[in-house]
């Protein structure tokens, strides 16, 4: 179910977002949260996200903003590298919310992929 957010949430959620120049992704993410509980963690790719005009840019910008302000509570960490089309997630271990959030990011943008590994034969 989709929560609408009003304009001083998006605005304070856009506040925090920095687009400039970063350090290397693995030297940010956290890899504990404050209680010392291990993190999980997923990657998307957003093919040609890069490449898009700017008003599709901006359009998946809101709708990523929205996803991941829906799952505050739990989302520690994101990051997107729109060099690669990369969307980076951290999130604290909750049962269940990577498949949610990954469902929802889906949902929302229908051309972002899961990147994950392939189990053993």
């Amino acid at each position: 179910m989709s929560k609408a957010l009003n304009d001083k949430e998006q605005t304070d959620l856009k506040q925090t977002l920095e687009l400039k120049p970063n350090s290397p992704l693995w030297k940010r993410v956290p890899t504990k949260d404050e209680s010392g509980n291990y993190l999980g963690d997923f990657m998307i790719m957003i093919p040609k996200l890069k490449i898009a005009p700017p008003e599709h840019q901006k359009l998946t910008l809101d709708k990523l903003n929205a996803v991941l302000h829906r799952y505050q509570e739990v989302v520690v960490f994101a990051d997107l590298n729109l060099k690669m089309n990369l969307l980076w997630i951290s999130v604290r271990p909750v049962k269940g919310v990577m498949l949610d959030i990954i469902t929802a990011i889906i949902e929302s943008v229908p051309e972002a992929k899961l990147i994950s590994d392939r189990p053993p034969r």
